[in-house]
């Protein structure tokens, strides 16, 4: 008799695991909510709320004038080029807009792409077989699937640990060519890369440097011209990528660097050519937005200020916004604040806690991060203001009453104002942090919570796979 097939499974099956059910199924999650964002503000489920997730630093997304300019190019230009680059994709608009950020940038150079995760796509030509790419274990995850695309050795050394990278450099085959890639505000903690020291690197081991500028292009800097600036090594980077839908507030990507390597790019890079190119209104808000940048560094002044008043005020609260590490860079100061939590399910917890009371921020857990390193992430925008700041703050304290991560007598949620309401005032707590006033924090250890609310999801086992792999940063 015949042996009966096995019954083959279902490969869906096999993939939806209770993990991704309990996390789609599940009433109210930090993940996937409709809303409508402004000024830094947005409508989530009819309320309005403090926005704090969104990566729109400078406030352009909605400025009259970066809006105006998208519609211009629609008008005249139409929704879609519905063709790629290399075909009949390219307008004046895109030659335009590349050439600016050429400039900007200070390279001979640059392409523009239709999103930020292509244009890190777009480096793999230059991973071939038998070169060797070294890869900070924090890069992004366009970055990560940028090299697995590649054909080099893939080397990874631990975030922002130049001894690390020294040791792998100095141990590899000295005749392989060389790549070192590296975000350059690394956007789950905030920390800017070490541009410095692996510049030193590059040089000494004859490697070049990929620089991914996504959350410090038309930021770091005097200029904002990103981290080169910063730190004063204008010729430190040799291939620039980067993104629009930050600073720019716009959608794109953007590479940057030699002629002839940029030429290469726009013939070899599969993002380029297999795709259609970046929409008119996108390229037209991309111009006026880097009009602003350039003109009105009020902007950047802004939000750093904030950034800075924010992370000092939750430390003055007790929160841990340093990490196991200090931050890289001589007193660096960037729009993104995190809130270390450490438990995933805690900071689901926290992250509800703090929806409560009227901010909506970023719960970041695996793969995003570490295992047991879970974090609220906080963006600022330069269009927050003073009594959004406090309103943070108040939420913080508040929250963090109520689940004892902080001391004081656990407050009750201050009721959320509907669609069609201003902004509520400012409670005292925050200002008085804001303006200096310290909270003791809790010694003792946090007591695991007993069961999540129904309305919070358990975070863990949906976010956490097994075995975890390098953490990967989700913008």
């Amino acid at each position: 008799m015949a042996d009966s097939p096995v019954p083959a499974a279902d490969i869906f099956d096999k993939h939806l695991s209770s993990f991704a059910r309990a996390l789609t199924d599940t009433g109210p999650r930090p993940f996937y909510r409709p809303m409508a964002a402004s000024g830094g503000e947005a409508l989530v489920d009819g309320v309005r709320v403090v926005m704090t997730a969104c990566n729109d630093y400078l406030g352009l997304s909605g400025d009259p004038r970066v809006t105006a300019a998208a519609a211009k190019a629609l008008v005249e230009y139409g929704a879609s080029c519905s063709g790629s680059r290399l075909v009949c994709g390219t307008l004046p608009l895109h030659e335009e807009l590349e050439a600016r950020l050429a400039a900007f940038l200070g390279c001979p150079a640059a392409i523009v792409t239709t999103t930020g995760f292509q244009a890190n796509l777009a480096i793999t030509p230059l991973l071939g077989k038998g070169d060797l790419v070294f890869s900070d274990m924090a890069n992004h995850a366009s970055l990560v699937d940028a090299i697995r695309l590649g054909s080099a050795d893939k080397r990874l050394y631990r975030h922002s640990d130049m001894a690390d990278l020294e040791r792998q450099l100095a141990t590899a085959d000295p005749g392989a060519a060389k790549l070192i890639v590296t975000d350059g505000l690394f956007s789950m903690e905030g920390d800017l890369c070490r541009l410095p020291e692996l510049t030193a690197l590059a040089r000494r081991h004859g490697a070049r440097l990929v620089v991914d500028g996504a959350h410090d292009i038309g930021l770091m800097g005097a200029g904002g011209h990103g981290v080169a600036e910063y730190f004063g090594l204008p010729d430190a980077v040799d291939l620039y990528t980067g993104t629009l839908s930050k600073c720019f507030g716009s959608i794109g990507g953007v590479l940057a660097g030699p002629t002839d390597i940029i030429g290469y790019l726009r013939y070899t890079a599969r993002p380029v050519i297999f795709t259609a190119s970046m929409p008119p209104a996108a390229v037209g808000a991309a111009l006026a937005a880097l009009d602003i940048i350039e003109s009105e560094p009020e902007r950047r002044t802004r939000v750093l200020n904030l950034a800075e008043r924010l992370d000092s005020g939750l430390r003055a609260l007790g929160y841990d916004t340093g990490g196991p590490a200090p931050r890289t860079g001589p007193a660096t100061v960037t729009p993104i604040v995190p809130v270390h939590v450490g438990d995933a399910e805690l900071c689901a917890r926290l992250w509800k806690e703090i929806l409560d009371e009227g901010v909506f921020t970023h719960a970041v857990v695996a793969p995003a991060v570490p295992v047991g390193r879970a974090l609220i992430r906080l963006s600022l925008q330069a269009t927050h203001t003073d009594g959004h700041l406090d309103r943070i703050l108040d939420a913080f304290t508040a929250a963090g009453r109520r689940l004892r991560l902080i001391a004081g007598t656990a407050a009750t949620p201050q009721p959320r104002q509907a669609s069609d309401g201003a902004t509520a005032a400012a409670p005292s707590a925050g200002a008085a942090v804001s303006q200096g006033a310290a909270v003791t924090p809790v010694a003792a250890p946090i007591p695991a919570p007993d069961a999540v609310p129904a309305s919070v999801p358990s975070l863990v086992t949906p976010l956490i796979p097994a075995p975890a792999p390098a953490p990967v940063s989700a913008r």
